[in-house]
């Protein structure tokens, strides 16, 4: 497992492999899917934080599931760029990852990620407790699709 940059990512993706999108909470972990095409994130089931051996074992065995290729790990930066705790322990996160898997993984900035995600449930007119299930896997997706119209760009780029 390697941390590398989303101009990386099109070679790890070859052959119908799919992107994935994590939202680390301290209860839950948030996970979204590209389709194969890269187009768009679909929203998983979250997974409940435990103990980080079961946490991983589910993840990977999600994520082998939709033929991921590649991780997009939303990384909460502060809003004046700087890196705190929680920044921390999704960097901490992604190396404990690398001794159980050679998935890459892409830090992607995440600032307002969850913020965006609720208010998109709340105009899917969600009620409280039901946007409280859903609010990290939609996160997650919104992390994603952000990457996903990234790696769009960089290839309209290419043809340029």
């Amino acid at each position: 497992m390697s941390i590398i940059s989303i101009e990386e990512l099109p070679a790890r993706l070859a052959g119908g492999r799919t992107l994935a999108g994590l939202d680390l909470g301290d209860k839950t972990i948030g996970v979204a899917v590209s389709d194969r095409g890269l187009s768009f994130a679909h929203p998983r089931p979250v997974i409940l934080r435990k103990k980080f051996s079961l946490d991983a074992a589910q993840l990977l065995a999600q994520l082998e599931k939709d033929n991921v290729g590649a991780i997009v790990l939303g990384l909460p930066v502060n809003m004046d760029g700087s890196e705190g705790p929680r920044a921390q322990k999704s960097r901490a996160f992604a190396r404990n990852m690398a001794s159980l898997s050679d998935l890459p993984f892409v830090l992607w900035d995440e600032r307002l990620s969850t913020v965006a995600a609720e208010r998109t449930l709340i105009e899917m007119d969600f009620s409280r407790k039901k946007r409280a299930g859903k609010i990290d896997s939609a996160a997650a997706a919104f992390i994603l699709q952000g990457a996903l119209d990234r790696l769009q760009s960089l290839g309209r780029a290419g043809l340029d």
